[in-house]
């Protein structure tokens, strides 16, 4: 080998040894670069709080976000409802009157919003079929009386052999028949309103006035009136209404989502518009048996004592029903409650710090918090105040709420 060619040799041997040392050089930079300390200001939190639904905050965080923290509660919750609803008048103690027989006005006694007492007189008619009926009564009561002689007679002369047993006995029928006859005549005058005083002045003084009146059927206000003198009325015409408002019926609808808060008896509030700052108490006395298919709404009444008849009828009214809840249900504030990509999450504080996102599920709310049905346990701490700010530092640090 010349010299020239040892040259070549050595040169090519000396550049792989300084290869091999910068390749050397640049490991062990990689090595140290492991080794150095992490700053924590630039680390996220790790895949385990993401999947545990943890979220730690540093006290400089916690100081800035000022959270307020509430216990779970747990005891009996007042579900309060409302109900629109009209006032009524008690049923039982209305009274549309109207006559029995065709007539004409003579005379109207009272007027609408006067108070009446039992048997007071609201209107007298006068009716020519009234007449034909007394007189009918009359006649009837003149062939009985004229049977009873005959019979009598019969039975005289029968015990003196003067008369057969046979015409005894028809005599005996006739007078049977005339009684039947007055009966009829009686019972149809008492089908058209004739009070029996009435019948017995026809028994007295066997003359006919064919007047009617029209009486109070019992203690009330006459609330409407459609009667005028010299009219003439007929059978099916309304002619008064009277009723008693010393209690009135709240007739109101009920969600069918609310039915579970309304039974019989239960006590209730009921406020109208004329007196918003009034409420009056009442009892609830009928609850439907049937839902109304085309608002699918149940039938209220509330039976309201009104003894200085400051409730109309038909005016507009709200129910107010309060029902208390069972003693163990767990409740928390509105504020509490955010929404998660899952449903519904509220924060626990596991620790000074650190809070849990747990799913949880809703049932009524009422007033400022709600019924907690899954998800927490009585006394269990959660964040109220700042709870929306969480959230926040939730979606940053991608965390799943656990369930």
């Amino acid at each position: 080998m010349g010299e020239s060619g040892l040259k070549q040799n050595t040169t090519g041997v000396f550049a792989r040894v300084i290869q091999g040392l910068a390749v050397c050089v640049i490991i062990s930079a990689n090595i140290a670069c492991e080794n150095k300390p992490i700053d924590p200001s630039t680390v996220k939190p790790d895949s385990t709080s993401a999947r545990t639904g943890l979220l730690r905050l540093t006290p400089e965080e916690l100081s800035r976000m000022q959270l307020e923290l509430v216990p779970v509660a747990q005891g009996q919750l007042l579900s309060h409802r409302e109900f629109p609803a009209t006032v009524q008048a008690n049923q039982n103690e209305l009274a549309e009157v109207t006559s029995l027989i065709r007539g004409r006005v003579v005379n109207v006694h009272v007027d609408v919003g006067q108070d009446v007492k039992k048997g007071t007189r609201l209107a007298m008619l006068h009716s020519v079929d009234l007449g034909i009926a007394e007189g009918d009564y009359l006649k009837a009561g003149a062939r009985l009386h004229e049977a009873e002689l005959a019979y009598l007679r019969a039975k005289d002369l029968y015990e003196n052999k003067a008369v057969s047993l046979a015409e005894l006995q028809r005599r005996e029928a006739a007078m049977k028949t005339a009684r039947a006859e007055l009966r009829e005549a009686n019972n149809r005058l008492q089908l058209l309103g004739v009070p029996p005083e009435e019948i017995d002045r026809l028994d007295r003084e066997l003359t006919i006035k064919a007047d009617m009146l029209l009486r109070a059927p019992f203690d009330g206000r006459v609330i409407t009136r459609n009667i005028t003198r010299g009219e003439v009325v007929e059978t099916e015409q309304k002619l008064f209404t009277v009723a008693n408002l010393t209690d009135v019926w709240v007739i109101g609808n009920v969600p069918e989502k609310d039915v579970r808060f309304i039974r019989k008896d239960q006590k209730v509030n009921v406020i109208v518009a004329a007196y918003p700052h009034a409420i009056f108490s009442g009892t609830i006395t009928y609850v439907g048996d049937v839902l109304d298919p085309a608002t699918r709404t149940m039938s209220l009444r509330v039976t309201v004592p009104n003894p200085e008849r400051l409730l109309k009828p038909e005016m507009f009214a709200i129910v107010s029903v309060f029902a208390a809840s069972s003693p163990d249900v767990l409740s928390v504030p509105l504020a509490a409650v955010q929404d998660g990509a899952g449903g519904k999450i509220v924060f626990v504080q596991r620790e000074t710090g650190t809070f849990e996102a747990r799913t949880v599920k809703l049932g009524n709310e009422e007033g400022d918090v709600v019924r907690v049905l899954e998800g927490v346990k009585a006394s269990e701490q959660i964040v109220t105040k700042g709870s929306f700010a969480l959230k926040s530092e939730m979606e940053r640090h991608k965390i799943e709420p656990s369930l």
